[in-house]
Order: C-alpha cells, then structure tokens, then sequence
C-alpha cells in the first residue's frame, strides 16, 4: 500500500491500471406493514423490520434530503422530535455517524439500544401516543451504470464534476456497507490506482452531516484540484 502521494508531475501522466466506471441507483420505495404510534412502536419496529429498511432510513435520508442542514439526520430522529416531542431520544439518535457503520446490523443494534436505554429512563414516554405514525419504508434498488469512466486523476477530477449526486451518493455513502470498510469508491480507487494516499485520506474525511452532497462534490474537486497542481478557483461552499 503506498504511503505518500506521487510527484505531480507522474501523476498527471499515470494512467490507472482499473479504470474508474461511475454508477448510480435508481430505488423504488415500498410502505412496510411495520408502523409506530408511539416509542414502544417504534422499538418493536427497530428490532423487526428488514435491513433494507432502516438502510432507507438512515443511509438514504442523507441522498433524500442532503439539502437540509439544519435538523436531524435520519427518519428516527426527525420522528422522535417532531412527532413525539422527545428532543433528548431525537439527539442520542441524531449522534449516530453512518460512516462509523458497516453493517445494517451493527447499525440496527445500536438504535434499538438508544432507544431501549431512553425508555428505561422515560418509561411513560413509551406510551405517549404521537402526533403523527411513522411508517417503516424500504426500497428496491437497480444499478445504473453511467457513461462516465476515468482511467486518469484529470479524467476523474472531471467526472466527480459533472455526475448526479445520486452517483456521488453510490460512491461516497453506500460504498461504506458495500466495501465493508470505514472508505468509500473514490478513497479506495485513488489510494490503490494512483498511488494518491493523502487526497485518498482528505476526502475520506469530509463531514457529510455539514455539507450537502452537492457541497461534498465541491470538496471532493478542491482536493483532487491541489493534487493536480491546478491553482483553486473554486468558491467556497
């Protein structure tokens, strides 16, 4: 594994060994027969539901709704405080990083457990009946490929420019469940094809709860812009 970046003057020559092929994916969202009307609900749920659904409501709210950046992070959260006004459980369940995730069962264990800890110490807060239900929602999911391919860092800079955030969302969030890895595609082609470890690392590092995926395309330009040498025009999101 190499452990420095490579002079800019052989990277901007080196053609990758596998080229870079962007995809995307298209979901079709289904309404489950699980539902809650109350935190006791919702707990029965968390422990019963598919893993494609608390997938859907976790790793896919940051596609569905990466434009907000106030508020909470995943469906649970929202519900929580909006629906059952229980701001404390709403941020214990905000807190959770998917990138510290890879593996829906990891992730599902640690819900259920911040939700049974909560109603421990709030045991009427189970009952209290909320203001709107939650239905638990899954998705069926296609792979799209895209006619974007890059065999160089330029290519690459140049695609990560002009794809859908829903590739950038393939790429950068759901690689993580997908790779098994705390990374994500971008890190991982970079780090093993051109050798571009600290790029690799920089973007890896990028906060996907303050930036908007389309903010997390802008950074991901920036760094891959330093690595090329290329002076940054690129305005400050």
């Amino acid at each position: 594994m190499p452990t420095a970046e490579l002079p800019q003057t052989d990277l901007s020559a080196r053609i990758a060994g596998k080229p870079f092929y962007f995809n995307s994916a298209a979901r079709l969202l289904r309404i489950l027969p699980e539902q809650a009307g109350n935190l006791n609900e919702l707990l029965v749920g968390l422990r019963s539901v598919p893993d494609d659904s608390i997938f859907q409501h976790t790793f896919q709210t940051l596609q569905e709704h990466h434009f907000i950046r106030a508020g909470f992070s995943n469906d649970f959260a929202h519900w929580a405080s909006a629906a059952c006004s229980e701001v404390g459980l709403a941020e214990r369940l905000a807190s959770l990083d998917v990138r510290d995730f890879i593996s829906i069962s990891d992730l599902r264990k640690l819900l259920v457990e911040i939700v049974e800890r909560y109603l421990a110490d709030n045991p009427r807060a189970g009952e209290r009946t909320a203001m709107e239900r939650f239905y638990f929602c899954a998705s069926d999911t296609v792979m799209i490929p895209t006619p974007f391919v890059a065999r160089t860092l330029k290519e690459f800079n140049e695609c990560i420019g002009q794809v859908s955030i829903h590739s950038i969302h393939h790429h950068f969030i759901e690689a993580r469940l997908r790779l098994r890895l705390n990374s994500n595609d971008f890190s991982q082609w970079l780090t093993e094809e051109l050798g571009l470890v600290e790029s690799a690392a920089r973007i890896d590092r990028i906060d996907i709860y303050t930036s908007t995926l389309e903010g997390v395309r802008r950074k991901i330009n920036r760094i891959l812009d330093i690595a090329l040498g290329k002076v940054v025009q690129r305005r400050a999101e």
